[in-house]
């Protein structure tokens, strides 16, 4: 079994947790971690570039000039592609960049995430509750913890009183980035160089993943 070091809100371990080793405890697969990282990316691009085609541009309904008589090429009108003014071709147009990605596919992702952070020792369990949002608390958690930088909070329930504190307290660091198990990606995992759970989360973890 995999075993997560567990921590009061001033900083101290008050004991250790043991963790499924499937979900804790695997041999991360990186090329399906490689896959779902890459799926998330594009998911998260807005996809909203546009240019106006010819059928669009403002103007041209009239010939621009006679048709014979001048010497210039003829053209029927002034919001062809190559006039100045004009359409654009195949230009940009809104799209999605979402990849489709197997539900197997993404759960055995998320436990390849954990797994290697688990192997680095960098997710640790939190064991206590915020009776107000306090940042100063956080602060000086994330300080004992050496996690003064990118980390990544895993509260259960914003709706429990506890949980919407601890968010409230954590979304004010800097680089901190707060989620529920149910929203955890690959891509913030791996990202953040810490990554500190609730118990309560990291029962249902296991409950989703397991």
């Amino acid at each position: 079994m995999a075993v997560l070091n567990i921590y009061n809100l001033a900083g101290d371990q008050t004991g250790t947790l043991e963790v499924k080793d499937t979900v804790f405890g695997i041999e991360p697969n990186k090329a399906v971690l490689h896959e779902v990282l890459t799926a998330e990316l594009a998911a998260a691009r807005q996809g909203t570039a546009a240019t106006k085609t010819r059928a669009m541009v403002r103007g041209g309904g009239r010939k621009p000039f006679k048709q014979k008589g001048t010497g210039r090429a003829r053209q029927g009108s002034t919001r062809a592609p190559h006039m100045v003014g004009g359409g654009v071709t195949f230009g940009p147009q809104p799209r999605s960049f979402e990849k489709k990605v197997n539900k197997k596919v993404r759960k055995v992702a998320l436990k390849s995430a954990l797994s290697a952070k688990v192997a680095e020792g960098s997710i640790v369990v939190l064991d206590g509750t915020i009776e107000a949002p306090r940042t100063k608390t956080i602060m000086a958690l994330t300080k004992a913890l050496e996690a003064n930088t990118k980390q990544l909070f895993v509260v259960n329930d914003l709706a429990n009183d506890a949980d919407f504190n601890l968010y409230l307290s954590a979304r004010n660091l800097e680089n901190a980035v707060v989620l529920q198990p149910n929203e955890l990606g690959v891509y913030w995992l791996l990202k953040q160089n810490k990554v500190i759970i609730t118990k309560e989360a990291l029962a249902t973890i296991e409950e989703v993943l397991g």
